[in-house]
């Protein structure tokens, strides 16, 4: 599960890069450390985003209380946008920000069908890229 967390985590910040929106891994993110950390820093002069990453097969996609405000205190004190990215197998990666997450009963928090249908984003509205640009990027056989 770690190697796919890496590899996705990986594939996020080269399309980032593709889209002119300059991204790094932190990868001291989760156990390594006891800083509240994202997995990925990105930014593109006008905005700034701090993204937890998930892959999955399939719905529901949970996440720690731990991890959501970790990423709220380290977007709060770097001055960035809280996202949760996640893409599941074979799909486009989808965002969210984590004041529209669902709890859980036990105090976490669940990413599911409805909410992605509500609330997500893709990565072209992530970065602010406009329709016009986007098309241009579909079309583009690069």
């Amino acid at each position: 599960m770690k190697k796919k967390g890496s590899r996705i985590e990986r594939e996020l910040v080269n399309l980032l890069w593709d889209l002119q929106c300059p991204a790094i891994r932190v990868p001291s993110s989760g156990a390594a450390t006891k800083r509240p950390l994202p997995d990925i820093i990105a930014g593109n002069g006008r905005r700034y985003m701090a993204i937890e990453v998930k892959g999955r097969k399939e719905f529901p996609i949970y996440l720690s209380d731990d991890e959501v405000n970790a990423l709220k205190e380290f977007s709060a004190s770097f001055g960035a946008m809280p996202f949760v990215g996640f893409r599941l197998d074979y799909k486009e990666w989808r965002f969210i920000d984590v004041e529209d997450l669902k709890p859980t009963k036990k105090g976490n928090f669940k990413i599911d069908e409805d909410l992605m249908y509500e609330k997500s984003i893709d990565v072209f509205e992530l970065v602010g890229v406009s329709r016009q640009k986007k098309l241009h990027f579909l079309k583009d056989p690069e």
